[in-house]
């Protein structure tokens, strides 16, 4: 398969690259409603401020780590 001299991405790579930014969306959702149902404000509000603990936080409420 030639390389795109465009400079954009591959469709798998595009596709790849939509994929983890939905599930890291979902994981962030998933947070900040298991935060609200747990009142767990302060987590809420860091998670919200800082994205990346959120969305760590959603995926281990995914796995039953957290």
């Amino acid at each position: 398969m030639a390389r795109s001299t465009s400079g954009l991405l591959s469709l798998p790579a595009a596709l790849a690259v939509i994929s983890l930014w939905g599930a890291c969306m979902a994981a962030w959702v998933t947070h900040v409603v298991a935060c609200i149902k747990a009142s767990a404000w302060v987590l809420l509000l860091f998670g919200c401020i800082v994205a990346p603990v959120g969305v760590i936080h959603g995926i281990g409420v995914w796995l039953g780590a957290f």
